[in-house]
């Protein structure tokens, strides 16, 4: 099976055929450690064939932090990522690794995609940003995950004011029940950081929905991160 680089360095997060997501972190330690990192990923893959094992999408992503790279990849099922790490996984990270000595690989979860939305149903903007907001609860609850999701969506269509650099949002639920991902598309990382600098508590206007998010009962942690996309990997026909 061949393999496409996609254009833009970005997945096609409403893809069908999806059945789980992977999401990880890789901690390299400098952006010129992430740029060999990235480099390494491409020449690994570039010179195998695509795995014809189920998996469907391969993107990175550098951090702004300049130390970390974020992994997003799409698979049929779990037993695909499964046979891909048995069969085909060691062989390249061993080539990755021998090229960036050190890399740290810092945590792995395994989602499925819940709700999307866009600002504007016909943008064809290109972002140049990716914010990854992580949301963690206090224990497995696929109810309250969605309900959480879903007071996001409704404190969206209720805001007065949003910010016109945010482009997307791709909610995604962790299979254990403890954690909500937001994959969101912005026009870039100015935006972003004007949006978090208006007045309120982070995203979002101050008004009660909004509030009802961000006091939502059994929230325990998370995070927000800056990502550039680097490199998207898909596959072709076989």
């Amino acid at each position: 099976m061949t393999m496409i680089v996609e254009p833009h360095a970005r997945p096609d997060l409403r893809r069908p055929g999806v059945g789980v997501v992977k999401v990880s972190t890789w901690r390299v330690g400098t952006p010129e450690r992430q740029r060999a990192a990235v480099d390494a990923i491409e020449a690994a893959w570039r010179t195998r064939d695509w795995p014809d094992v189920g998996l469907l999408s391969y993107t990175v992503h550098t951090g702004e932090d300049g130390e970390t790279l974020l992994h997003y990849s799409q698979w049929t099922s779990e037993e695909a990522y499964e046979e891909f790490v048995r069969v085909h996984r060691d062989d390249r990270n061993a080539e990755i690794d021998a090229a960036v000595p050190g890399i740290e690989r810092v945590a792995l979860h395994s989602y499925t995609r819940y709700r999307s939305g866009a600002l504007n149903a016909d943008d064809t903007r290109v972002p140049n940003c990716v914010v990854i907001v992580d949301v963690e609860f206090d224990g497995p609850d696929a109810d309250r995950q969605r309900d959480w999701v879903d007071g996001v969506f409704e404190a969206l269509r209720t805001d007065p004011g949003p910010h016109p650099g945010g482009i997307s949002g791709h909610f995604h639920i962790s299979l254990d029940g403890t954690r909500v991902l937001n994959y969101a598309e912005w026009e870039s990382a100015e935006a972003h950081i004007q949006a978090l600098a208006a007045p309120g508590d982070g995203i979002g206007a101050d008004t009660p929905q909004w509030t009802k998010v961000r006091t939502y009962p059994g929230v325990t942690g998370g995070g927000v991160k800056r990502y550039a996309p680097a490199l998207s990997l898909s596959a072709g026909a076989s």
